[in-house]
């Protein structure tokens, strides 16, 4: 699923309410029959546990390697001593590996994160994110700082895993050709209202100036993977 909408128009906190890093101030987000509005603070962190979230600026630790970055994911799943030292055990590794083929980097497993393009930086937070064995990955404007090949190649990591590990997959993204290639359910938001549910196929040109008030520009749209 993907949310597209205006600066402004509530995209990152509709994201950020699904796992309480925004407090919901009316009504109700579920992630399955449990409320994150009434959630406790150990409720909380248990519903966490099950959401990856997958950040613009990629959130890694430049310092460590591909491999600490990603099991930095089995936290909430790991001894405090074997996090601190990283001294993953045999089946975190295998699950770090797994996840890093998945998104075509597991041969950047030892290198530090500083030596990474942007574009294998995000991948690495995808990873991460697929490493914690979440239940919904939320992407909150992945692409954002990419060029367009690598937008096109992360977003096609992210329908992969989508469609093959039927993980829920909810994407912020600003750019309308993306959301209409890649979201099979797009929500337009509004000023913090929703405006259009429906598939990406489906939401024209007519459906974008709906969404965003006014004509599109050059700015709303990547562009194709080679350009």
């Amino acid at each position: 699923m993907v949310l597209v909408g205006l600066s402004g128009a509530g995209k990152s906190t509709l994201i950020r309410a699904i796992n309480g890093l925004v407090p919901v101030t009316g009504g109700n987000v579920f992630v399955g029959d449990r409320d994150v509005a009434k959630a406790s603070g150990r409720q909380l962190r248990e519903i966490r546990a099950g959401i990856g979230m997958i950040f613009q600026g990629f959130n890694l630790v430049k310092r460590a390697s591909v491999m600490d970055n990603v099991l930095m994911g089995r936290l909430h799943a790991t001894s405090s001593w074997r996090s601190l030292l990283g001294r993953w055990t045999a089946a975190d590794l295998e699950l770090g590996f797994e996840a890093l083929e998945r998104v075509g980097i597991v041969d950047k497993a030892w290198v530090r994160a500083s030596d990474l393009s942007g574009g294998q930086q995000q991948r690495v937070g995808i990873a991460r994110a697929l490493a914690q064995g979440p239940g919904i990955l939320l992407a909150d404007e992945p692409v954002a700082s990419l060029d367009p090949p690598t937008s096109h190649q992360v977003m096609r990591d992210l329908q992969r895993i989508n469609r093959e590990l039927g993980i829920t997959t909810i994407v912020n993204l600003h750019f309308l050709d993306l959301a209409r290639t890649y979201g099979d359910r797009v929500i337009g938001l509004r000023a913090g209202e929703m405006v259009y549910d429906g598939t990406g196929a489906a939401a024209d040109e007519q459906v974008f100036r709906d969404i965003y008030g006014r004509s599109l520009t050059s700015d709303d749209l990547l562009g194709a993977p080679g350009s």
